[in-house]
């Protein structure tokens, strides 16, 4: 079983550091240490994911990088493709690329309207990305997207062409993501919802097309604490954001659950190794801890720890 977590876990009591970048690098050779198999990173406003992925990779050889998740909205897929070939250059074959419609309610105050389906902008997305991805050029002209290379392009060294794995949970996305993509990036999709709705959509799409089992890397919101009550505390004030976003309060709804936290898994280092089978078993091929620096740096460490002996 391959584990990984999500960078930068920094908590609120350390404070903003010197150099956000410098953190990452120094964050992810630790967790590589402590035998973390891959890091992950998501899309922020003050930094770039692929090119901090880039960057993480090119310093700590050997540990797989990826997004999770970059998304499409306001991004082409020239141009995200050149991102993500200099990203697997640089990691020297580590990279993972992974995208995201991006949450309408959230991202169009910030970009702009949206127009067109999201529905329709996934799926142009992905057929013009994956043969620029394989062979550096591509002639596409869809309802809202058009791409079109004026010449080959092919990147020396980013071979072979990066996995792509899509940040998919509904029924239509996951579907789309079987067809085209390597796999999905679920986030507060718990064992049930994995089980009864995500792992059989995606794989009866996959199938459907004549491409491989996808893959399913499960983001879980964890820690291993003696102060689980605190910290689930803590855990329901960072996770709320997510309860008023339609795609999230949907994976919610999926499970039984009414607020967030009450999916994150924290506890001792056996209770947590316990949940963590229960997604195994639920079709999860691929566990990436996020929040893990929830309790503390302390935690954060031991997290990595028990982690890190799974590999």
């Amino acid at each position: 079983m391959d584990i990984g977590i999500a960078l930068p876990a920094l908590a609120p009591s350390e404070g903003p550091p010197a150099n956000l970048v410098d953190t990452a690098i120094e964050q992810a050779r630790e967790a590589h240490q402590l035998g973390i198999s891959s890091v992950w990173l998501g899309q922020r406003f003050d930094y770039d994911a692929i090119a901090l992925a880039g960057l993480i990779g090119r310093e700590v050889p050997g540990l797989r990088v990826g997004t999770s998740a970059v998304p499409i909205l306001g991004r082409h897929p020239l141009l995200v493709g050149a991102q993500a070939a200099t990203a697997q250059a640089a990691s020297h074959g580590h990279f993972e690329l992974g995208i995201a419609l991006g949450a309408k309610e959230f991202m169009a105050p910030r970009l702009g309207p949206v127009q067109g389906s999201q529905i329709t902008r996934l799926r142009e997305f992905l057929t013009a990305l994956r043969p620029l991805l394989d062979s550096g050029e591509v002639d596409f002209a869809g309802e809202l997207i058009t791409a079109s290379t004026p010449w080959p392009s092919p990147l020396p060294g980013a071979r072979p062409s990066p996995p792509v794995l899509v940040a998919a949970m509904g029924p239509k996305a996951l579907r789309i993501t079987g067809e085209l993509a390597d796999g999905t990036l679920p986030y507060l999709a718990g064992p049930k919802t994995l089980a009864g709705h995500i792992v059989p959509t995606l794989n009866e799409a996959a199938h459907a097309a004549g491409r491989p089992t996808p893959r399913v890397v499960t983001l879980i919101s964890g820690v291993v604490t003696s102060d689980a009550e605190q910290v689930r505390e803590q855990a329901y004030q960072h996770l709320a954001f997510y309860q008023s976003i339609p795609s999230y309060r949907a994976v919610l709804d999926r499970e039984g659950v009414a607020k967030a936290g009450e999916l994150a898994v924290i506890g001792s280092a056996d209770e947590v190794l316990t949940e963590i089978g229960t997604y195994v078993e639920a079709g999860a091929t691929e566990i990436v801890f996020s929040q893990t620096a929830m309790a503390g740096p302390d935690d954060r460490r031991r997290t990595w720890e028990v982690l890190g002996s799974l590999r």
